[in-house]
């Protein structure tokens, strides 16, 4: 149940809509199968495969967002628009021009779309609401702004926003390496990437390596930024913090994974993972949030 990749969002306001209120309006964007000549659709599906798209346990919130897109590769349609376009040169006695092949290969889209294969994709999309906070699990800024993008269409004033701090991310981790201190509640891993802000971006990345204060002073001395720090949170949580803000390798340690009830049926336990993540990582994102200068992303 843990969320793999944090992208994260804030509120202007704590969400004031309770679970069903907030899935009658997602059913204005459910999900529904595209048509043959359609090349993709998006929309809400239910998270627990019940007919609700809002899952609630203990006033958190999880959605769960369909994106479902043909599989049409470009080289395909380029080497039939290619053959057509031949077709019709032998017949006019001259090649098509710009805005001919422009029209051959709409036609050819169209004429293939029926025949592509769809392939599906789901992303599961946590609402904090008292906390104001949105969290898509996903390794991409893309696919978390698809997912948010949407719910701003289906809840109006909704003010979904990329989350921000006072501090940028990039001048918080290079301070917490230089003192060789990471902020309280928090310990720094072995991963971590310096990079030059000049034109050549030269870079130095640690992976799994023990690191050197004084050479990593040097690196930073020397004009290079860290973008991308290994952090764990009260030997509990584990994870990448990167420049834009995203928390990636989200890991929830021994400590955690032995207080995972296999007692109760399926539901039970999909409702006690789903508790205890968002319990700890409301706890984590809160924590550093304070530590970024952001006093408005949770308590």
């Amino acid at each position: 149940m843990f969320f793999k990749n944090l992208q994260i969002y804030t509120l202007a306001a704590p969400l004031a809509l309770s679970a069903a209120q907030l899935a009658e309006k997602l059913a204005a964007k459910a999900f529904q199968p595209g048509s043959s000549v359609e090349l993709q659709r998006i929309g809400w599906i239910s998270p627990r495969d019940d007919d609700s798209l809002v899952h609630e346990v203990g006033g958190q919130f999880l959605l769960a967002l369909r994106a479902e897109k043909k599989l049409l590769p470009n080289a395909v349609i380029n080497q039939v628009t290619r053959a057509r376009a031949q077709e019709v040169e032998e017949k006019q006695g001259y090649k098509p021009g710009r805005r001919e092949m422009r029209e051959l290969k709409d036609a050819v889209t169209n004429e293939l779309l029926p025949r592509a294969f769809p392939v599906q994709r789901d992303t599961r999309v946590w609402i904090d609401p008292a906390a104001g906070r949105i969290v898509v699990d996903s390794g991409t800024s893309t696919k978390g702004d698809e997912a948010v993008q949407l719910l701003n269409e289906c809840v109006e004033q909704l003010g979904a926003r990329p989350w921000q701090t006072a501090l940028s991310p990039v001048s918080a981790m290079t301070a917490w390496l230089a003192a060789d201190e990471a902020p309280e509640g928090f310990t720094i891993d072995q991963d971590t990437e310096l990079r030059a802000s000049t034109q050549s971006k030269a870079t130095v990345r640690y992976m799994r390596h023990a690191l050197e204060t004084d050479d990593v002073r040097r690196h930073i001395e020397a004009g290079k930024q860290c973008t991308r720090l290994a952090l764990t949170w009260m030997e509990r949580i584990s994870f990448v913090l990167t420049e834009t803000l995203a928390i990636k390798r989200v890991t929830p340690l021994d400590v955690l994974t032995e207080q995972e009830d296999d007692a109760g049926n399926e539901g039970e336990r999909f409702d006690s993972d789903f508790a205890l993540m968002a319990g700890e990582l409301g706890r984590l994102l809160s924590r550093l949030a304070i530590a970024m200068g952001d006093m408005n992303i949770g308590s």
